[in-house]
């Protein structure tokens, strides 16, 4: 992307659709100029269950930004989870054909073919092909093969799916919305480009985005993505867990979790007492802080327990070096942090978004981690993206070029 270019993240959630508007400056930061964010109600676990209330949402996020910003979007890179997404890894292999056998981008993008070519049922697309390394014969953990000598390349990537209706429906609605889409982005994989450093891709992290619908984990290993998935809970069950607890509506829930939830009961250091407003007239009630808790340390606990157990279905687990990153809007809940260091046995920090400039405090904040790392998506792929054509959901093949040469740098 050149210097000044006006880039979009829309982040479309199970809870709330975040826009962010940014740009690199002339001093190559990623600087944030627009922010603005809309409640969800059209949308179940990430998928689209309502189009019309999906559409207005991304209009109000979207405006709201734009007049942060004072520019106005035209086309968007747009994050997409659910539990319908999938991921596997795969192999290609091929001759080397070129002058002298010295290996071309031309023979990186056909062994990337032959990794792709496996067979999908017809209702999933394949969302992203992401190289983790290359051999070239029998010579293993080579990152950048062009240049270099050899009569046989293979490739091992990770492809990652969609549901092709559910991929679909967002683009659908962006359009609706009055908007064109640039790409569409793995959720967890965008929100690792804004909080996770090199040196933990290489010595092994894990990235857990706990979302309102869906908690997301992208596994990283020497500088690649190794493993990825979608668990179909996140911070709505916790407010309605609260909501059936404390015989008071989402929306009261949602405030409580907020202002006095806290993870593990063993933290709180006093049992104190809060108000409760009373539902539809009712009087207010008492209740401690030992009973909230009590409601969500189980779910809780079980979120962790499952994001756990994709963690250890991996090859990669057991080379986890740098331990666990958790982001996401429900990651802030006080004492998460400390119930999955003990779960995972597994050092856990919060994943706070790296930004340059502009409106910095705004976006600091794991709740906009995938809005900027779609923005830094947008700034290393999007000079190689195409639009999403009129007839479908189309991935579009012409930007393997560029992914190849930035993701390894």
């Amino acid at each position: 992307m050149s210097t000044g270019e006006i880039l979009v993240g829309l982040d479309i959630g199970t809870t709330k659709i975040a826009a962010v508007i940014g740009r690199r400056d002339e001093y190559n930061k990623m600087t944030i100029m627009g922010v603005g964010h809309s409640p969800s109600a059209g949308l179940r676990r990430g998928v689209v269950i309502d189009i019309k209330k999906t559409v207005e949402s991304i209009k109000t996020a979207v405006k709201q930004a734009e007049l942060f910003a004072g520019h106005e979007v035209t086309a968007v890179y747009a994050g997409i989870a659910g539990d319908h997404i999938r991921s596997i890894n795969s192999k290609g292999v091929i001759a080397v054909s070129g002058k002298d056998n010295i290996i071309t981008e031309d023979d990186v993008e056909r062994v990337i073919n032959a990794a792709k070519a496996i067979a999908l049922p017809m209702d999933r697309e394949i969302l992203h092909t992401l190289p983790q390394e290359y051999i070239v014969n029998a010579q293993d953990g080579i990152k950048t093969p062009v240049g270099m000598y050899g009569v046989r390349l293979e490739a091992e990537v990770h492809i990652i799916t969609a549901a092709a209706a559910s991929a679909q429906n967002i683009v659908n609605c962006i359009r609706d919305a009055g908007y064109d889409v640039a790409d569409i982005v793995l959720e967890p994989y965008a929100s690792s480009l804004s909080v996770l450093q090199k040196d933990e891709k290489e010595l092994g992290v894990t990235i857990i985005d706990i979302g309102g619908g869906t908690t997301d984990i992208a596994m990283f290993y020497d500088g690649s993505i190794r493993h990825t998935s979608v668990i179909g809970i996140g911070g709505e069950h916790v407010t309605r867990d609260l909501a059936q607890g404390l015989r008071t509506s989402n929306e009261q829930a949602e405030s409580i979790k907020k202002e006095h939830g806290i993870a593990m009961q063993s933290l709180l250091e006093t049992d104190e007492v809060i108000s409760i407003p009373g539902l539809a007239g009712r009087r207010p009630r008492e209740i401690s802080k030992g009973v909230l808790a009590a409601i969500i340390e189980p779910r809780m606990e079980e979120l962790i327990a499952l994001a756990l157990r994709e963690m250890q279905g991996s090859n990669v687990f057991d080379s986890m070096g740098a331990g666990v990153v958790l982001t996401g809007g429900a990651s802030l809940l006080e004492g998460t942090l400390d119930l999955a260091e003990e779960m995972m046995g597994l050092p856990v920090k919060l994943g706070i978004p790296n930004v340059g400039g502009g409106l910095v405090d705004t976006v600091n904040s794991p709740i906009y981690a995938t809005g900027v790392g779609l923005l830094v998506y947008a700034d290393m792929f999007g000079s190689a993206a195409d639009y999403i054509d009129n007839s479908g959901v189309k991935w579009v093949v012409g930007r393997l070029k560029d992914m190849f040469e930035n993701l390894f740098k």
